[in-house]
């Protein structure tokens, strides 16, 4: 699917974005996605947000198949096809199968999903709902997760894709051109209607 609407602050051209990444020394592969593109127009902030991110995808102790439900289900909610059609390639890739993506839609009758996932979906929806985590919702996390790293990165991880499809929707990123964008299933987000 080629892009269907530009974006509110102009994509720089390819080469811009790529000398602009060096300039700020973030990976050229990130320079060619089309919110680099938006985002390198200031570079510090870019930058920012790339050593929270690179942490999160690179360098993380979070279970990567949680991290990409967490991601899914953020995407799902708020509608943020942008988010949703780049992280399903990435989380088929990771190895996380299609139907636990899907699954993210209505996490709570999903029979595939266990009490990780589960535990990680709720805290995602708290915060959507709430801005926090229940403390409820908390105690099961800490059986899930432990009570140290991978908990503070759980809380990392939500709100950072949270930004991501704020920026993503606000800034009216579109897709790469030659990406083709979400739902394969033909089912639309509840946000994106």
């Amino acid at each position: 699917m080629s892009r269907t609407h530009s974006p509110r602050i102009e994509m720089l051209g390819i080469d811009a974005s790529k000398a602009a990444a060096a300039e700020a020394s973030i990976p050229e592969a990130f320079a060619e996605l089309s919110v680099f593109r938006v985002l390198l127009h200031h570079p510090e902030l870019a930058k920012a947000i790339t050593g929270l991110l690179t942490t999160l995808l690179f360098r993380g102790s979070l279970d990567t198949r949680l991290r990409e439900l967490v991601i899914m289900r953020i995407a799902w909610v708020t509608g943020s096809c942008y988010e949703w059609t780049q992280h399903w390639r990435v989380a088929i890739q990771l190895g996380v199968s299609e139907q636990d993506l899907l699954s993210v839609r209505d996490w709570k009758n999903a029979p595939s999903l266990g009490d990780a996932e589960r535990a990680v979906l709720a805290a995602t929806d708290d915060t959507l709902e709430l801005g926090k985590v229940r403390n409820q919702t908390w105690s099961a996390l800490e059986k899930q997760l432990g009570d140290g790293k991978e908990l503070l990165e759980l809380v990392a991880c939500i709100g950072n894709w949270r930004l991501f499809s704020q920026l993503l929707q606000s800034l009216e990123i579109p897709l790469e051109d030659g990406v083709e964008a979400w739902p394969p299933d033909g089912v639309p987000s509840p946000a994106a209607s």
